[in-house]
């Protein structure tokens, strides 16, 4: 393959906000994997956000994709799966499977589609350098014969139009509106678009278990954000399984499980000055003043989604929602960055004192 831009690519990520911002332009939020495709004629590469590849799990999109895009170009989109008029995120999820067998037999019975909303490099020339406003001409352009599996995301710069995208598309399985400037070049791996989502979410590292009260299966998922200075802190929790769920849960950890602490991120959380420096089970409880010894390590390598209402400091205010586990994404990229920034006000509007007339 000799491609202007090579893979691995690490797509241009966003930002989160509370509203819509004036003056961009607006795509759909789809629910899916993020995957750039990079085609040099016969040679074609799906890769996921991770930069692994993900060909081999979608035979049928591979086929789709030499149909339908140019000889020679870098495609940067969502892989998804609609079923009942909706996107199906599980669906998508039973997709990364070992067996080659398995994966065909679901190619066929749930076939993906992709959909694309940026154009990388087309033909010899790159464009990771060029404004965002051509690059979507020259994507409508390369691809309109396009067919399915292959769609062009719609897009616009009407804000009001975006507005009711928004609200309309909750219904379908999508998570909100991607606004992008129009004097956006690419800029692989940072955050510099926005996206405004239905609700608050999360990728966190599932770092530690804590077992069920009543010994059986896993009682909380203990997750971890990591900083600007590459430590992992220590979150919050998501909990509230049914008894099924907790022994499945303990079922697909225990490979990770650790024998010991040792080399884990949460290693030093016996120690009391640590907690000082950073977040981390085992702090001494609020109310009792102990520490919590009954957590159980795990090799932080699998990423899980949460819901959560909001922020204390650095840490969920309340336990988190488990959505779904994030096989598609790396659990170094999981940090702050990624949260939605609070509104922020002025308490002295809220405590001055009120003086009848």
């Amino acid at each position: 393959m000799d491609l202007p831009v090579m893979p691995p690519v690490s797509p241009m990520l966003a930002k989160p906000a509370a509203k819509i911002p004036a003056g961009m332009h607006y795509e759909a939020k789809w629910d899916g994997f993020r995957a750039i495709v990079f085609r040099d004629g016969a040679e074609l590469e799906i890769g996921s956000r991770t930069g692994k590849p993900l060909t081999r799990y979608f035979p049928e999109l591979e086929q789709g994709l030499r149909a339908a895009l140019p000889e020679r170009c870098v495609v940067d989109g969502e892989i998804v799966i609609a079923r009942g008029g909706r996107l199906d995120f599980d669906a998508l999820l039973e997709r990364i499977h070992p067996a080659d067998s398995r994966v065909r037999t679901l190619a066929e019975r749930t076939p993906a589609s992709f959909v694309a909303f940026d154009l990388l490099a087309l033909g010899s020339d790159s464009l990771l350098d060029t404004p965002l406003a051509e690059r979507r001409t020259a994507l409508t352009d390369a691809l309109r014969h396009t067919h399915r599996p292959v769609f062009i995301a719609p897009a616009t710069r009407d804000i009001d139009l975006a507005r009711q995208w928004y609200e309309r598309y909750e219904g379908a399985g999508l998570d909100g509106v991607v606004a992008k400037p129009l004097d956006l070049t690419y800029r692989p791996g940072e955050r510099v678009m926005v996206k405004v989502k239905h609700e608050r979410t999360a990728d966190c590292v599932v770092a530690g278990v804590r077992r069920h009260k009543s010994g059986e299966g896993v009682g909380s998922l203990l997750l971890g954000l990591y900083d600007t200075t590459g430590r992992l802190q220590h979150v919050g929790v998501c909990a509230s399984f049914t008894a099924r769920r907790r022994a499945e849960l303990m079922t697909e950890l225990t490979p990770l499980l650790m024998d010991s602490a040792e080399g884990h991120p949460w290693a030093d959380w016996a120690d009391g000055a640590a907690h000082e420096h950073a977040r981390m089970p085992g702090a001494p409880s609020r109310w009792t003043g102990t520490k919590d010894l009954s957590w159980l390590p795990l090799r932080p390598e699998r990423v899980c989604e949460v819901r959560y209402d909001h922020m204390q400091g650095d840490r969920f205010r309340h336990t988190a929602h488990f959505l779904r586990w994030r096989p598609d994404r790396d659990p170094a990229d999981c940090g702050y960055a990624q949260l939605e920034e609070p509104v922020g006000y002025e308490l002295d509007d809220i405590l001055t004192p009120h003086h009848p007339h």
